[in-house]
């Protein structure tokens, strides 16, 4: 026989439990990547991401955050779902001015992935590189600091 404190006791963990299960679901749910970023091309832009190099088709050395004592930044770019051949545009920011842009072709196909590169000669602060789509309209960013 259970006494009636601890049917209290039992009912508030099972429903903390349920929370948890909610709450662990919600959290997964959270967790699933990017979907649905469609450029003029129709294409979904699954990463884009700055890093010291690339090597072997990918990106390396990714960080928020460089020493002013890097030469180069890379900007990687991966697409899925290339439903024609298009191009993207990658223009570089540092704090709000506009130093480069790079145009790059995306062919047809379920996948695609491509880099551009930028000199930074040591000039610290706030940098950005947009991705736009092949009408100009920015799609996605990733910022960085050069320190």
């Amino acid at each position: 026989m259970i006494k009636r404190g601890s049917k209290k006791i039992l009912g508030i963990i099972l429903v903390m439990s349920l929370i948890g299960v909610f709450s662990l679901a919600f959290a997964q749910e959270k967790a699933k990547p990017e979907t649905a970023l469609k450029g003029a091309g129709q294409f979904t832009i699954a990463q884009l991401a700055v890093g010291t190099g690339i090597k072997d088709r990918e990106l390396v050395g990714m960080a928020e955050s460089f020493p002013a004592s890097i030469e180069r930044i890379y900007c990687f770019l991966r697409v899925y779902e290339v439903a024609e051949d298009t191009e993207v545009t990658l223009v570089w920011y540092h704090g709000h001015n506009e130093l480069l842009k790079t145009t790059l072709p995306l062919k047809k196909g379920a996948r695609w992935r491509t880099f551009a590169y930028k000199n930074i000669y040591g000039q610290k602060g706030e940098w950005k590189v947009e991705v736009r789509d092949s009408t100009g309209k920015p799609l996605k960013e990733v910022k960085f600091k050069i320190e």
